[in-house]
């Protein structure tokens, strides 16, 4: 009975700890940002072939759930990813999915070249430089990396990072403290200053 308890006690502090996690990834190295045009970057997730994967349809649907409602006329949305197999770029199926499933009739932008987040961040900066504000949507650890990416390669676009809604309690609940495993190894590379910096 009492191993039957701590093995209970053991997962919900493993739940709570992959919420607490993830839920800071999200939020870290962001602002609170003003003006009207805001750009969304979706970042691909490995889709060699079609159909698109269920990681990519989630980063959709995340990236267009951070569409400010009020300043949606002002938005572009750009999906970011490159082709990693004989299929099409991930950018592309990414953008399919939003205009024929979830019917997205915003500005849509492609980025379909990149094939590693540094690339993402790269290739989509020209894209940035006329938004006010800038969301990046993906998992919280990855977004965040793509973040201090940002941060490295340009700071003054860098101010104008804001959360994305990539982070939502109980979402993925039971698969959120192995997200967050593998995202502490993701973001191995990023100091852990720069997982602190706040704008």
């Amino acid at each position: 009975m009492r191993s039957v308890w701590a093995i209970g006690v053991g997962g919900a502090a493993a739940l709570v700890w992959g919420e607490w996690l993830n839920r800071r990834w999200s939020r870290t190295l962001v602002g609170n940002g003003e003006g009207g045009s805001e750009a969304v970057v979706v970042l691909g997730y490995r889709n060699p072939h079609p159909p698109i994967n269920i990681v990519n349809r989630w980063r959709v649907r995340a990236g267009l759930r951070s569409v400010d409602s009020d300043g949606a006329a002002g938005t572009q949305v750009i999906f970011s990813g490159g082709s990693t197999g004989s299929g099409p770029a991930e950018a592309q199926l990414m953008a399919d999915y939003a205009k024929s499933v979830l019917k997205f009739d915003g500005r849509v932008l492609i980025e379909d070249r990149s094939r590693t987040t540094w690339e993402n961040i790269a290739q989509v900066i020209p894209l940035l430089e006329g938004a006010d504000r800038i969301k990046i949507a993906s998992q919280p650890a990855h977004g965040l990396k793509a973040r201090a990416y940002l941060r490295r390669q340009r700071p003054d676009l860098a101010e104008r990072l804001v959360p994305a809604q990539d982070y939502r309690p109980g979402e993925w609940a039971v698969l959120k403290p192995l997200l967050a495993l593998y995202g502490l190894w993701t973001l191995r590379g990023i100091k852990a200053e720069e997982r602190k910096r706040s704008l």
